[in-house]
């Protein structure tokens, strides 16, 4: 049997916002009844962008529906450019953790709403016919092995059929999902280290895209102060500098965007 947190527990049990929405200005959908696991997330946005209800329909196991659930938690009241920023990695860790083998469960809640979004705003997404198929069995293409395995630190072919179940069913796939696990660690592993510079215009570049913006929204912002090792320093500014939450956006939005887009290892230290 699975070790659950009380979290997962709590919200396969008790799920919040199940059901669908009439006239819902978004859909998206993931998953596949033929993988066992399938999702369809509706959501209402008024004008202002601001997802201001959304729901869910799973069918799969207890960790599929505990997540979707937990989704629409963490959407709810956010403005849509906001929510498009969330991982699946977020969805895992504000349900206390996931077992390694139902993590794919976080990332069918975030394709779902990646595809939501994208119906949003009328993007329209083309499959590529040309697209290489690694594992037959889920349709899962080259692209998107390697895109979980970079965004998802995977190591190994047994993390990679714990993220996207590719390669655990008939098993005749494992071989090319191991090729292109060794092709992207072995390049991880030849690349040099960034130097202080590079680390610094990198940061400053994510500071810009993904986190300034939305403290700017709230009268706040973020000053990179220095960097050493894997330590960042910064200065929140404005009204971000007097919150009392303050703490908590340095952690988990602050720490957790600059680990996303540069270093699982890096440490944010506010001066």
């Amino acid at each position: 049997m699975w070790n659950y947190s009380e979290t997962v527990m709590d919200h396969y049990r008790n799920p919040r916002n199940a059901g669908s929405i009439e006239n819902a200005d978004a859909i998206g959908e993931a998953g596949s009844l033929s993988c066992g696991d399938m999702l369809k997330l509706y959501l209402k946005v008024d004008d202002k962008g601001i997802i201001t209800d959304a729901k869910f329909q799973t069918f799969g196991c207890g960790s599929a529906v505990a997540s979707s659930s937990m989704l629409t938690e963490m959407i709810i009241g956010k403005h849509i450019d906001e929510a498009r920023k969330i991982t699946n990695k977020q969805i895992a860790e504000a349900l206390g953790g996931l077992p390694p083998e139902k993590m794919h469960c976080s990332v069918m809640g975030h394709e779902a709403l990646e595809a939501a979004i994208a119906n949003y705003y009328h993007e329209e997404i083309k499959p590529n016919n040309d697209e290489e198929t690694v594992c037959n069995c889920f349709d899962i293409s080259k692209s998107f092995l390697i895109n979980e395995i970079k965004n998802n630190k995977l190591k190994t072919l047994a993390d990679v059929m714990n993220y996207t179940k590719a390669g655990g069913a008939c098993g005749k796939c494992q071989s090319k999902i191991k090729a292109i696990l060794d092709e992207i660690n072995n390049a991880s592993l030849n690349q040099e280290p960034l130097t202080k510079t590079q680390m610094i215009i990198k940061i400053n570049n994510v500071i810009e895209k993904y986190i300034s913006p939305e403290l700017r929204k709230d009268g706040g912002d973020i000053e990179l102060i220095d960097v050493e090792d894997n330590k960042i320093k910064v200065k929140l500014t404005g009204r971000c500098q007097s919150c009392n939450r303050s703490q908590i956006t340095l952690t988990h939005f602050v720490e957790a965007a600059l680990k996303q887009h540069i270093d699982e290892n890096l440490e944010i230290i506010q001066v």
